[in-house]
């Protein structure tokens, strides 16, 4: 009897000890997979801050306004997918016509807001952009408390006013943002360059998020993810005050030589503005148009070479890689002219449209959608940086938020006719007509650019002396005048 009971408790010892020395090789091995993924992360966060401040960047601040701004982009994902399952985010794709229509006329409300108001409120407050930024950003995250504490009661009422307040003020970062640039802009780097170093941080940051905030959200559940989300704003408000203070800019005193500011009309931004807002117009109302007449095709079983879960992802994936291509084109095409930028992404999208309706099926459709996304991507990128060159600062986040109001609002009037097409048209029919208004779009941007340059030259010609215009013309062999030089040299 005690024989057996010493081999049981020398078998119990040994059990005792094998477990303890798994639990230290379960410890170690976690420890070890822990430091690997801190490096990793390092070794990304560095390569990541190499990026940003490449080019000088690091120096004016643009680096930081980068980064500032992609993790904005993740805490906007991250409170969209908190709230997809509940109100307006999540696109309604199950739902009949009429709602969806709500849903559109809906997400023009923060747009209304930001254009009549939010823009001069910000040109007026110039010498505090920083503050402002932040004030957008913590107050963000005072409706995403609001908004997680909403959640469990079903409060739609709090959740409602508590969405359109993080687009509008979502909308007011994004507009002040796009003031500020030509502040921390490096002698190095084309103001088309810088905002597609912006949009291409701010699109990797997203598709980062979004299955991230996917995952935590079936985990965890909206309320939870609302919470980080509040953390994250408020931790991106205290970045934003730390911004450079150049980023400030002075206000004109009236008294001074400063001219009163002026609210900017559709009507007093400039032919080269409005030429690339009204091009921009136009492939937003093609985006928005072929958004929702593609998703209601796949809908109505009119594309069934797959599955509809798997056609409505690979259109979506195909619009996420033409928006990552169109801002890395932008950041190549430094060089280019944006004027020349805009019109060749509205003749990539007119001739696609045509070709795509022509060899209409499942693949012509994900072409045509990420195309649709790379030509909206880099047509919005050079179109802020015509607004940036043109526009003086003192009008500057009113214009922008003018250019923001009319690009949603053509994305709204081209889902509405989307909408409506797609309700008696199986594909090629609705695509030909889209191609047919963007082809005349495009002829009547470039007839009236081709006008505007005769008109520019026949004045520069009549202004020129008539000695000057003559002189060119002169070839004699035995003349003995110098060479001319530049008149600009010195």
């Amino acid at each position: 009897m005690w024989t057996l009971a010493r081999r049981v408790g020398h078998v119990l010892a040994e059990a005792g000890r094998a477990s303890m020395r798994a639990g230290r090789r379960t410890a170690s091995g976690t420890r070890r997979m822990g430091l690997a993924t801190a490096s990793g992360a390092q070794r990304v966060g560095h390569a990541t801050r190499r990026l940003t401040h490449a080019h000088g960047a690091d120096r004016t601040g643009l680096g930081r306004l980068i980064e500032l701004t992609a993790a904005n982009s993740a805490g906007d994902s991250l409170v969209t997918l908190a709230l997809a399952g509940t109100i307006f985010f999540g696109l309604p794709v199950n739902e009949a016509r009429g709602q969806v229509a709500l849903y559109l006329v809906i997400t023009m409300i923060p747009f209304a807001v930001v254009a009549p108001f939010v823009g001069p409120v910000l040109d007026k407050f110039r010498s505090g952009r920083r503050y402002v930024m932040a004030g957008t950003l913590f107050a963000r995250g005072l409706l995403c408390f609001a908004m997680a504490a909403a959640v469990g009661p079903g409060d739609v009422l709090t959740l409602f006013a508590g969405a359109l307040g993080v687009l509008v003020l979502s909308k007011a970062y994004n507009v002040s943002r796009a003031a500020i640039m030509p502040s921390v802009l490096p002698a190095d780097i084309t103001l088309v360059s810088a905002n597609a170093r912006v949009a291409l941080f701010s699109l990797v940051a997203a598709g980062v998020a979004v299955p991230t905030a996917a995952g935590l959200t079936a985990w965890l559940g909206a309320a939870w993810v609302l919470r980080i989300a509040m953390v994250v704003f408020l931790v991106l408000g205290v970045f934003a005050v730390r911004l450079p203070r150049h980023v400030d800019s002075p206000d004109l005193d009236e008294e001074e030589g400063g001219e009163r500011a002026r609210w900017r009309t559709l009507l007093n931004v400039g032919p080269a503005v409005t030429e690339a807002m009204r091009a921009n117009a136009a492939i937003r109302l093609f985006s928005g148009f072929l958004l929702f007449y593609l998703l209601f095709l796949v809908q109505d079983e009119h594309l069934k070479d797959l599955p509809a879960t798997t056609t409505i992802a690979l259109l979506a994936g195909a619009a996420g890689l033409g928006g990552l291509a169109g801002a890395a084109v932008a950041n190549w095409a430094r060089n280019h002219s944006p004027q020349v930028i805009v019109l060749l992404t509205l003749a990539v999208t007119t001739v696609t449209a045509g070709v795509t309706a022509f060899l209409f099926g499942l693949w012509a459709a994900v072409a045509v959608a990420l195309v649709a996304a790379f030509a909206q991507e880099l047509g919005k990128l050079a179109l802020d940086a015509i607004v940036q060159r043109e526009i003086g600062e003192e009008v500057r986040s009113s214009t922008f938020g003018v250019v923001e109001a009319l690009l949603q609002l053509a994305w709204v009037f081209g889902g509405l006719i989307g909408l409506l097409v797609s309700d008696w048209s199986t594909g090629p029919g609705g695509l030909t007509g889209l191609a047919v208004v963007l082809a005349l779009a495009l002829g009547w941007l470039v007839v009236r650019r081709r006008v505007r340059v005769r008109a520019r030259e026949a004045k520069v010609s009549a202004s020129t002396p008539p000695a000057a215009r003559q002189a060119p013309a002169t070839k004699d062999p035995t003349a003995t005048t110098k060479p001319l030089t530049n008149p600009h040299s010195g």
